[in-house]
């Protein structure tokens, strides 16, 4: 058994990461991390684990972590991560860290979009982008993989074949996308209170303003080999769970839908949580899954590609899972699969 902690143990993530993981033949959570006072059992945080996992979260240092887990997922916030992350590894832990502090390479891009001076810079050229539908070879051993966002997923999943191919221009990209509130977190927010979030679409983030675009540019390029440009807007939609983008590229040649329906196919041949549909996807039918639907249409000299995943599991903590699986040597889907 892979003795599994959990940093930051209080969000939304971490709740779906600890059901998934408790479904995980060969794990056992020995650990869980919050900052609040009490060291309080994980029921009184999630109550829909009261009678499955009796364990507390405590306010654990490096150290102490590293004495009772063999791997860490790090749900912290982003800055947070990078400053436990070197003693998890010196200490000999695997990581898969779920905030953003090793998804970019460059640690001046980083400080631009986060705020914060890079105290890890030497890592960020060799993470590897946890996205095991792009670098599932890159994966297995490593000592540290950065896990990719919800928006970010969903946008590359749907983009990178079709550029991967080709099939598309690498500029003028725009991607419209829709998330749901828990997308924000667990921690309070003003618009995301009921009153203010309930009956009502909003966009923000518009331009080149939201921290996910260099990501998502430094991935589709880094996969199709050419420099990306992307516009992107996200939106936020009354629901719990889900993120849909729809997602433009200008053709390089003409295509009819159904070439580039086959190219997709290929292009994911053996990815087992990528459904490739004919229909229009709807956010119910990924929700609660760790699958992504993606379908394509062409209008007008455009490709249409329509992508759909659940923000908390295909977009966070499934993904995660998928990570954890290909780095310690178990099938991909190990407690994944309904």
């Amino acid at each position: 058994m892979i003795r599994v902690a959990i940093l930051g143990a209080t969000g939304y993530t971490a709740l779906e990461l600890i059901k998934i993981l408790l479904r995980h033949p060969e794990v056992k959570i020995t650990a869980l991390t919050t900052r609040q006072d009490g060291s309080p059992h994980v029921s009184s945080i999630h109550q829909s684990l009261t009678g499955r996992l009796d364990i507390r979260c405590e306010d654990l240092s490096p150290a102490q972590v590293t004495e009772r887990a063999d791997f860490v997922f790090c749900a912290l916030p982003h800055v947070a991560s990078m400053d436990v992350i070197p003693a998890l590894l010196d200490g000999g832990c695997r990581v898969c860290d779920l905030s953003a502090d090793y998804r970019l390479h460059d640690a001046a891009v980083y400080e631009k979009w986060y705020g914060h001076k890079h105290t890890d810079v030497d890592r960020l050229a060799t993470t590897i982008y946890g996205l095991p539908e792009l670098w599932s070879e890159k994966i297995p051993g490593q000592k540290l993989i950065a896990n990719p966002g919800c928006y970010t997923s969903t946008s590359i999943l749907a983009l990178a074949p079709l550029l991967k191919g080709g099939w598309i221009e690498p500029t003028g990209i725009i991607i419209d996308a829709k998330s749901g509130v828990s997308g924000a977190g667990r921690t309070p927010k003003l618009n995301t209170l009921f009153s203010e979030c309930n009956e009502g679409v909003s966009a923000y983030s518009v331009g080149y303003a939201h921290r996910h675009v260099p990501e998502i540019e430094q991935v589709l390029s880094d996969s199709s080999g050419r420099p990306v440009e992307i516009i992107f807007t996200p939106h936020l939609i009354p629901m719990d769970r889900g993120i849909i983008a729809t997602c433009y590229g200008r053709l390089t040649k003409p295509a009819t839908e159904a070439e580039l329906l086959a190219a997709m196919r290929e292009f994911y041949a053996g990815k087992p949580f990528i459904r490739v549909v004919n229909h229009l996807p709807s956010t119910k039918d990924s929700a609660h899954t760790n699958f992504c639907d993606i379908t394509v249409r062409v209008a007008r000299g455009q490709a249409i590609v329509i992508a759909c995943l659940d923000n908390l599991i295909k977009g966070a903590s499934g993904v995660a899972v998928q990570n954890f699986n290909l780095m310690c040597g178990f099938p991909e889907t190990t407690a994944l699969l309904p």
